[in-house]
């Protein structure tokens, strides 16, 4: 697989680069993190205008007909800049779940106002015992007169707190591990029966907790087929996978080359930190680190082209793994090489710590990744 860069591609690559320098400076992030819903509306507008909202949807829905490889470029840069705008949640996730599998008309109802900026999407799938697998469901929808009715509860929703439409994982047939039975329902947040609890993590990053008690829908809120959500979900899932692996890529070399800044300059018994061998070599070590962590995440966006949903998620699982390693490795290494002030929140090296912790997280901690992996090579022995 070819990953040097298109013309278009590297032209991409650029306007998120001038963008990140111009508009997210640390303390204009900061500020922007302190809005009410945690991002800017003025930059997701301006996502929306530059074409980033639909970089990696087809040309049918209005996107720039682009693939992967688009997302990736976009989420290093962001990664880079802690760019805070709910991007994985709606452009990466809520797109290609919808795109993979919504019906036509679900596509040209939801995919044009998401690319133009003025749809907020975000998936309810992981709940409190699922330890963010998308295979274990235990939320129910059950048939009524007029459509279905949800009860259960949902965790850690990221883009909860402001997105205009939710994607709600619930069962209708099976038993709670079943592949089979799981549908996907379109639910508008202001329902009766659906209260959301708002809050953030440690990243200030804001999701949602979701407590579904006698929520009705109708039929027309069903996201493509009745008991055949999971598939879809898990390969939009993958995709947000990668993506978050390339925005943790991008936080990883900006800690490394802030950290490396902070040596060259910081002084001790009348020299630089720069000049100490002990500290050159750590620095050496998260340098390898970091080219072993944009292998693996080149490896994870060859997976996303595997028709075998097996060999995609294996592929995927190993590019979560290393990258969740990566993450604490290099972002740990920071902390330690700038001391003291490392630790504190007015300096921005703890944030992309804070935001590497996070990722790891994300869609199944590295433990739960390890073990998918680990069965996975012990059935193709």
């Amino acid at each position: 697989m070819d990953f040097s860069l298109n013309s278009e591609q590297s032209q991409l690559r650029e306007s998120v680069q001038r963008f990140v320098e111009r508009d997210y400076g640390f303390e204009a992030r900061k500020k922007i993190v302190a809005l009410p819903g945690g991002f800017s509306r003025d930059h997701w507008r301006t996502f929306a205008e530059l074409g980033w909202l639909g970089a990696a949807l087809p040309e049918d829905v209005g996107g720039l007909g682009g693939t992967s490889i688009d997302t990736m470029i976009v989420m290093e840069e962001f990664g880079r800049g802690l760019v805070a705008e709910p991007y994985l949640s709606t452009a990466v996730l809520g797109a290609q779940l919808v795109n993979v599998a919504g019906n036509a008309k679900q596509r040209q109802d939801l995919l044009p106002a998401l690319i133009a900026g003025e749809l907020l999407l975000a998936v309810a799938y992981s709940e409190p015992q699922s330890a963010g697998a998308a295979d274990w469901v235990e939320a129910k929808a059950e048939r009524t007169r007029t459509g279905w009715r949800l009860s259960g509860r949902k965790s850690q929703v990221l883009g909860g707190p402001t997105a205009d439409r939710l994607i709600v994982a619930a069962r209708t047939a099976g038993a709670t591990d079943a592949r089979d039975g799981v549908t996907l329902f379109i639910v508008e947040p202001g329902c009766k029966g659906l209260v959301r609890q708002d809050y953030r993590l440690i990243d200030r990053t804001p999701v949602s907790g979701l407590v579904m008690d006698g929520l009705e829908v109708g039929d027309n809120a069903v996201l493509g087929q009745v008991g055949a959500g999971l598939a879809p979900l898990e390969l939009a899932i993958d995709h947000a996978i990668v993506a978050s692996s390339a925005e943790a890529l991008g936080a990883m070399e900006q800690a490394m080359w802030t950290t490396r800044d902070y040596l060259k300059t910081r002084t001790a018994f009348g020299t630089t930190l720069s000049t100490f061998q002990a500290l050159r070599h750590r620095m050496a070590d998260m340098l390898v680190e970091l080219e072993q962590a944009r292998s693996i995440v080149y490896r994870g966006i060859a997976a996303l082209r595997e028709d075998d949903p097996e060999r995609r998620q294996h592929g995927v699982a190993a590019t979560k793994i290393h990258i969740g390693q990566s993450g604490q490795f290099i972002g740990g290494q920071a902390i330690q090489l700038h001391g003291g002030i490392g630790m504190t929140e007015e300096y921005r090296i703890g944030h992309y710590f804070k935001r590497l912790s996070v990722i790891e997280t994300l869609f199944g901690n590295t433990d739960l990744h390890v073990q998918r992996y680990g069965a996975r090579l012990l059935d193709i022995a």
